[in-house]
């Protein structure tokens, strides 16, 4: 007995190139077997450790050759394929030799590079097919006196069903899987093993087994990503020992690739009233789990532990794996860069507890005889209790239907373990030679068909399929044959030659005609969704060599027509997934150029381009199980949902209404992708036959969301008036996401009193710096809307926030109305104004956001009798050519700001002409005096003190005392050394001699002491006066008062 701890290896791979458009930032480093994480929102903080048994950098360091291998730069750390391989894969397959179960699993989020580790690309051989090469190799330079015999399978868990991936036909619901009562272990009934006698059978086995994967995640919309992937070789060595006896020393090897680990909380997952009730990466948290139960244990700090492995499938078929019988290896894969900070330290956690277990491992060897003795021993044994009563254990205080439900449920259990017993005998019975001689057959006449395919590549015209998973692309072909072939579901009369099945293919889906080495491709029946780049089929369309073609929701192909190769211009050479989705997302009016964009622009592109498809999957789900529901993707900017100048980025929502109602919902990312889970499963139950999907309550139906209040759109006020103690009123436009006028509301920000009193109407600040340190207050008053569409008299209210609220402040709802009065005030008060609030008013803006009350109720009932098709054509219809609109319009933020600048600036200039009026008012009123009581003194004093005004009320009346009997020059533009000397004019007696004006010749622009002039100035200042200018004639800048 071997008591050995599961060996843990973490691996981080090089940038992709989504990365390095957006400029991502490395949080790995490896050094020796230590691996550390920065967190990139704190550089500063001391990075995160963890320690393994191998820390392998692949991120950097390597060159590729001219046949694509990579390669390490000497003298780098970088770790090759093979460098993995001698280190994990040899040991593996050294304990399979010594009769020691193995296994391998590989951990992390999607796209971080797990099957890369495990399978590889091209020449870059992973750890499964070195594996597999070098267990040949071995077996060929091994003992001939020993027997050697290798079996494989492959199967697929997704949504805790299995799929043998070795038959094209699995069951509805997916095989069973059954414990062994005796071994304790789990295993899978009716699972294809087969015998294989080289690694090119493993390997076109392998073929075989991601070809039926790529077409089953096609036709049930199953998102590769979120299957485990197990393969299973069974290497078994029969010798003689020393008594002669046959002995076999058998070893069973599971290579795991486990589903993408992504978390549902850090999508925003957090709050779904249906969250518990989904699926989501159930098997993946009961592997956690299990893991860290078998941890405790392990540690021995808990001695009663219970391991939770029946939670799932996936922990089932792992049991001996994790805690039992086996040398086990876990390689969790690390994504580099910074948006994936939260995911990396996750599985670095989780690879960090995988390490506490420790398994014990046996040899296991034992003579054939005997496991054939054992085996018919059992299954008499078992026969004996089927022929008599069966006790129920625990069947004291039972009702009779539940005595005889578990004896139903044993009975079957029993009739189970006696044919599995039986099966395996007869794998006994029959010679290993005779399983490979019929296998080789079976795979012979595969092995034909493919190399038909091969050749037929390069000569006929073809469909060749594209899948989000790299190695799921290019397995599928279709080939064009001269004429018409028609496409569509299997069950149509007469059958398709091309058979598809899967959400929104109809029978007759389309038709694709080839002459003269040209095809064309047509709509086989009204309604059938087919797009050719994106764009939407409607009628005859020429195919061209490297078209896309999208038929239904998911099966996407690329056409090739070597009998004319030449692709429309700007086509790459090379066609992706990524590529394919770019094209739908433009044609549906997304921006999907990345140039010039910001890393948050690209990461809501990429987010976008994520949820399409998804989009278009639950939408032809929701039309197939007729749910009366539409979804579409819609990018919010942050300015829509929290205000002008918000720091965060446009946020990337689904949308979903009821076509019933016209009410709408908005799903953050991880919510929808939650429910579109939840979805899946549902739709698979249907698929499998269950009626009572059509028929389960609306609180556990993923399509069914309670009726919440809608934002109807927002408005921004913008509040540079209050830092001149200005009020703003005004009619404000209401602007939903797309940037549609849905209505107005008015609105009013005043300065006021601590009270909530408005300030005098003549109150004014100069320069808003003169607001720093003293007390503000402000009112805030929504005083009513018009909103345009009806369906929103049910109720509105209006919300918002000020500077550093953490909560919405609300209006009441207002029923019943389309124009509510709210007449709401709220005064805001800061005990002494600072830099940051200053900076909110001349920067900042306030965002209502209007919302309206939604009801459960149909308004129309014509409505009920259609279906969902037909209601969503209905709306397309209703629409026609509406173009989408990504964002709120940042046009239109803009504008408002701008308006409310002009505004201000309005009200700057009549504050201005107010100051003129009443300087013109004292010019007037001294000209209007007794020369004997004209005095300079006073009328200096009261006229610097309305020019100079600022922040105070402006003296609406200026009483003026004569003290004495000089002649003044007011300028409105003094030039820089005038001003200088107006500043020192009280004090210096030669200014006074000159007016009080500082010194100055008489033939001056400022000073005139010409009798005649002074009164020719006062006539053109009257004259002037009603053009709120006072001029002294044409081009003066002086008004002269004797």
């Amino acid at each position: 007995m071997s008591d050995q701890g599961v060996k843990v290896a973490v691996r981080c791979r090089p940038f992709n190139q989504r990365e390095k458009d957006r400029g991502a930032k490395l949080i790995i480093d490896m050094n020796g077997a230590m691996t550390t994480i920065q967190n990139p929102e704190t550089p500063n903080e001391e990075p995160k450790k963890f320690t393994f048994d191998f820390s392998y950098w692949s991120h950097d360091g390597f060159n590729e050759k001219d046949d694509g291998y990579l390669e390490a730069v000497p003298g780098s750390k970088y770790s090759s394929q093979r460098r993995v391989f001698d280190d994990l894969g040899q040991g593996v397959l050294d304990n399979a030799f010594k009769g020691f179960n193995c296994s391998l699993f590989a951990y992390g989020q999607t796209g971080s590079g797990k099957s890369y580790s495990m399978v590889g690309y091209g020449c870059n051989k992973g750890i499964v097919p070195i594996t597999c090469d070098e267990l040949f190799k071995a077996i060929e330079a091994g003992d001939p006196a020993t027997k050697y015999e290798v079996t494989f399978s492959m199967l697929e868990i997704y949504n805790e069903q299995v799929r043998d991936l070795l038959s094209k036909d699995n069951p509805k619901g997916g095989l069973q899987v059954r414990q062994n009562p005796k071994l304790g272990l789990f295993y899978v009934v009716g699972l294809k093993k087969v015998a294989v006698g080289s690694y090119a059978e493993i390997d076109k086995r392998t073929q075989e087994g991601t070809a039926n994967r790529t077409v089953a995640s096609t036709n049930m919309n199953a998102t590769s990503s979120r299957a485990h992937t197990v393969v299973t070789i069974t290497f078994d060595q029969i010798s003689k020992n020393e008594a002669g006896e046959e002995t076999k020393k058998s070893s069973v090897i599971n290579l795991v690739d486990l589903a993408g680990s992504e978390r549902a909380d850090s999508t925003g997952a957090t709050g779904d009233r249906l969250k518990e009730g989904a699926n989501i990466n159930k098997s993946l948290s009961a592997l956690g789990n299990v893991i860290s139960a078998l941890a405790d244990l392990s540690s021995g700090g808990k001695k009663k532990v219970m391991v939770p492995y029946r939670d799932s499938v996936l922990t089932k078929l792992l049991q001996n794996a994790l805690g039992g019988n086996s040398k086990t290896v876990m390689i969790a894969a690390l994504s580099p860069a910074d948006i994936n900070y939260d995911e990396t330290l996750g599985t670095l956690r989780y690879a960090d507890r995988a390490k506490k277990i420790k398994n014990k491992a046996v040899v296991n060897e034992n003579p054939l005889d005997k496991l054939i003795r054992e085996l018919r021993e059992e299954n008499e044994k078992l026969k004996s209790q089927m022929g008599g009563a069966m006790p129920v254990a625990g069947g004291a205080g039972m009702d009779p239907g539940e005595i005889e439900r578990m004896r139903k449920e044993m009975e079957e259990e029993i009739r189970a373990q006696l044919l599995a017993n039986q099966e395996q005998m007869n794998e006994m019975d029959e010679s290993f030679e005779d399983k490979l001689k019929r296998n080789r057959e079976e795979q012979e006449a595969m092995g034909a068909a493919q190399a038909n395919t091969q050749d037929r590549k390069s000569k006929d015209p073809h469909l060749v399929n594209l899948n989000e998973d790299p190695m799921l692309s290019g397995v599928i072909f279709h080939f064009v044959e001269p004429g018409e072939m028609t496409i569509g579901r299997k069950d149509a009369t007469p059958p398709p030659m091309i058979a598809l099945t899967g959400l929104s293919i109809s029978k007759q889906h389309a038709v694709i005609t080839f002459e003269n080495s040209e095809a064309t491709v047509k709509p086989g029946e009204q309604g059938a969704k087919t797009k050719i780049n994106g764009v939407p089929l409607t009628g005859p369309t020429t195919l061209q060599h490297l078209d896309r073609v999208l038929f239904g929701s998911n099966h996407m192909y690329v056409f090739h027509n070597p009998l004319n190769p030449k692709a429309p211009e700007n086509t790459p050479t090379k066609i992706d997934w990524d590529f394919a989705q770019k094209e739908i997302a433009k044609h549906k009016g997304f921006d999907t150029a990345s140039a010039g964009m910001s890393k948050e622009q690209i990461i809501a592109q990429e987010q976008i381009l994520e949820l399409l498809p998804m989009v278009s999957e639950v939408n032809a789900i929701s039309e197939e199980l007729n749910k009366h529901r539409t979804f579409e993707v819609i990018l919010i900017s942050g300015a829509a949902m929290e205000g002008y100048g918000s720091k965060k980025g446009a946020k990337v929502v689904v949308k979903m209404k009821n076509l019933l109602n016209g009410n709408t919902w908005l799903w953050e990312r991880g919510k929808f992708m939650n429910r579109r889970y939840m979805i899946q499963e549902l739709y698979q139950r249907h698929l499998d036959g269950d009626e009572d999907v059509m028929k389960i309550p609306k609180e556990e139906d993923p399509f069914w969301e309670p009726p919440e209040d809608v934002l109807i759109g927002t408005a921004n006020v913008f509040l540079q008036s209050l830092s001149y103690a200005l009020d703003f009123d005004d009619k404000l436009s209401v602007t939903d996401y797309k940037g549609v006028e849905e209505g107005n509301l008015y609105v009013n920000i005043t300065p006021c009193s601590d009270k909530g009193k408005p300030l005098d109407e003549d109150f004014f600040v100069e320069d808003p710096q003169e607001l720093l340190g003293k007390p503000f207050h402000y009112k805030v008053t929504i005083k009513s809307a018009e909103v345009n569409k009806a369906k929103y008299s049910k109720g509105l209210h209006v919300r918002y926030k000020v500077y550093q609220d953490e909560d919405f402040t609300s209006t009441p709802v207002i029923k019943a109305t389309l124009s509510p009065e709210f007449k709401h005030h709220r005064i805001i008060t800061y005990p002494a104004v600072n830099e940051d609030q200053l900076g909110y008013f001349e920067q900042g803006c306030i965002t209502f956001q209007l919302f309206g009350v939604q009801e459960d109720s149909v308004n129309d009932n014509r409505l009920m009798k259609m279906t969902t098709k037909e209601l969503r054509q209905m709306e397309q219809l209703q629409n026609p050519g509406m173009q989408r609109r990504q964002t709120i319009s940042g046009e239109a933020s803009e504008e408002s700001k701008l308006r409310n600048e002009l505004e201000v600036l309005k009200k700057k200039f009549e504050r201005l002409e107010k100051k003129e009026k009443r300087i013109q008012d004292l010019c007037s009123e001294w000209k209007g005096k007794p020369v004997e009581e004209q005095q300079f003194e006073p009328f200096w004093r009261h006229v610097s003190a309305v020019a100079n005004s600022s922040g105070n009320k402006l003296k609406t009346r200026v009483e003026i005392l004569n003290t004495d009997d000089l002649v003044s020059v007011y300028s409105f533009e003094l030039d820089p050394n005038a001003k200088e000397q107006t500043h020192v004019g009280n004090n210096n007696p030669e200014a006074k001699r000159n007016g009080g004006l500082g010194t100055g010749s008489s033939d001056s622009p400022n000073v005139i002491q010409s009798q005649k002039m002074t009164q020719e100035a006062s006539a053109g200042g009257a004259q002037n006066g009603s053009n709120g200018s006072i001029n002294s004639g044409a081009g003066s800048k002086a008004c002269i008062i004797q």
